[in-house]
């Protein structure tokens, strides 16, 4: 009997601490009275095999974070679960959104999500990154979708685009309710920013001229009272790398031009690369127990990043899928070019 009260006064606590937290939750999302474009604003068109919302969670460190949820028609019951994120300076109504949709046109559950302090999504200062922060974000995204009656709780995975493929995997590695994981032609923005960190190439006085060149900024930028910017993606010389040339033509062009994308124009805040120098984040990818599908152009500039991680993980539920000809950017749209059936096949194995 003693016991009995016990349990029933332990799950009374646990209710009502639920209830709080998600009280508390609501009140951070008033808080910062996001403004949602209701309109249909995306670089591709609707689909009218889904359904379409803007809906709104918190992460653990109180930010509201804005989402496109997509889900399929004519599906009744809980279904399996994605949320969706990237390119890295990017917005959902890009490629992360052509991502949802295609992806809740198969019967998924979709969420595609702005990150903190990017697009519609809240946190300051603005267009900032985070190795942490953009990782718990994935998990957030987890939280606000096991939260609801029509997803199966243990049928969530995540999409990564880009540099968001490595907050991906990174968040695979801690968060142990995401059972499959896609990767997207990968990067890993700590690795990128910290040159060659996993190399074992003697980059160390690079890296501190960079820390010096950073903090100096940190320090104008107070004299300022604002934050300086990038420049992101300006026309590129005839004689530029082609990845320029490609990138250019995604974020420049009709093509994926958003006004809200940090890489279409607005920049971004120069200090967000410090965090990254101390903060690798793919240090535990080979601890990754549940399912991961990296994706990457055979001919793309940043297949390395995809075949170096791919190297890291262990299990026989890894798979590295390299698409014939494809660069970096045809996997950001390219509807023609995008191994849609055989991600498909991955996630429903595994979900």
């Amino acid at each position: 009997m003693k016991k009995n009260i016990i349990f029933i006064m332990a799950m009374t606590l646990i209710m009502v601490t639920s209830v709080q937290a998600q009280e508390v939750q609501n009140k951070m999302a008033e808080k910062e009275n996001l403004l949602l474009v209701e309109t249909w604003d995306k670089t591709f068109p609707k689909s009218d095999k889904v359904v379409h919302e803007k809906v709104t969670f918190v992460n653990r460190f109180g930010i509201t974070l804005a989402a496109d949820l997509y889900r399929p028609k004519d599906r009744q019951g809980a279904l399996s679960a994605l949320a969706v994120s990237g390119p890295f300076g990017a917005v959902k109504e890009q490629s992360s959104g052509l991502y949802a949709q295609r992806l809740a046109e198969e019967g998924f559950i979709t969420l595609a999500f702005d990150p903190s302090f990017t697009g519609e999504s809240g946190g300051h200062p603005r267009n900032l990154a985070s190795p942490d922060i953009n990782t718990e974000d994935f998990s957030a995204a987890v939280d606000y979708l096991v939260s609801r009656d029509d997803v199966s709780a243990d049928k969530i995975g995540i999409v990564g685009i880009c540099g968001f493929g490595g907050f991906a995997v990174n968040a695979a590695a801690i968060d142990t309710r995401i059972k499959a994981t896609i990767a997207v032609t990968m990067y890993d923005i700590s690795r990128c920013t910290a040159n060659g960190y996993y190399d074992g190439a003697d980059d160390a006085a690079k890296r501190q001229q960079m820390r010096k060149a950073l903090n100096a900024q940190r320090s104008e930028d107070m004299k300022n009272g604002s934050y300086k910017r990038s420049v992101m993606n300006p026309e590129p010389a005839a004689d530029a790398p082609q990845f320029m040339k490609d990138y250019y033509d995604y974020y420049k062009t009709p093509r994926g031009f958003h006004p809200r994308s940090i890489n279409s124009g607005q920049g971004w805040n120069m200090t967000s690369s410090l965090a990254f120098l101390n903060a690798p984040i793919l240090a535990y990818a080979g601890e990754i127990e549940s399912a991961v599908m990296l994706v990457h152009g055979e001919n793309a500039h940043s297949r390395y990043f995809s075949e170096d991680t791919f190297k890291r993980l262990k299990g026989d539920n890894k798979r590295l899928l390299i698409v014939p000809d494809a660069v970096h950017c045809d996997l950001y749209d390219n509807m023609s070019v995008i191994p849609f059936s055989e991600i498909v096949s991955f996630l429903k194995d595994n979900l």
